[in-house]
């Protein structure tokens, strides 16, 4: 006997589902600003890890559990996440949110930004077509 999906298939089925598994243990707090600001900025742990030189696996570490830093590897950290140590390490509060895109959708815009204006204006133009098409229709 076959199951029916509730979803339909117009919907992925980890859209809104966080990567990785779950978290054990609660993470520290310097795992939890490393967390933010990683997703602040867009990128994932593997990415990170490759411009840091680390595995993926002893990234995961430095967010999961209370870790030790040389000063080098902080810097280093910091520079990848475009922050500051002092944000790192709680002595400055997160730099106020603007308006514009976070995470993986500013990393895009940012490459569009850098294109050709005609270029921009045809992709613009397709991502708006995009947005038109997911809006809730009005009943009327």
């Amino acid at each position: 006997m076959q199951g029916i999906s509730p979803v339909s298939g117009n919907y992925p089925y980890n859209a809104d589902m966080p990567g990785g598994r779950p978290p054990k243990l609660k993470r520290s707090e310097f795992g939890e600003r490393l967390v933010s600001i990683r997703q602040r900025v867009g990128l994932s742990q593997t990415q990170v890890a490759d411009k840091l030189g680390v595995s993926q696996q002893a990234y995961a570490g430095w967010e999961r559990s209370t870790v030790a830093l040389r000063p080098d590897d902080l810097a280093k950290l910091a520079e990848v996440l475009k922050t500051t140590t002092d944000e790192l390490l709680g002595k400055q509060a997160a730099p106020k949110r603007g308006t514009g895109p976070v995470g993986k959708a500013k990393a895009v815009f940012d490459r569009v930004s850098a294109l050709p204006r005609d270029r921009q204006q045809k992709i613009l133009g397709a991502v708006e077509d995009m947005l038109v098409a997911h809006e809730p229709r009005k009943a009327g």
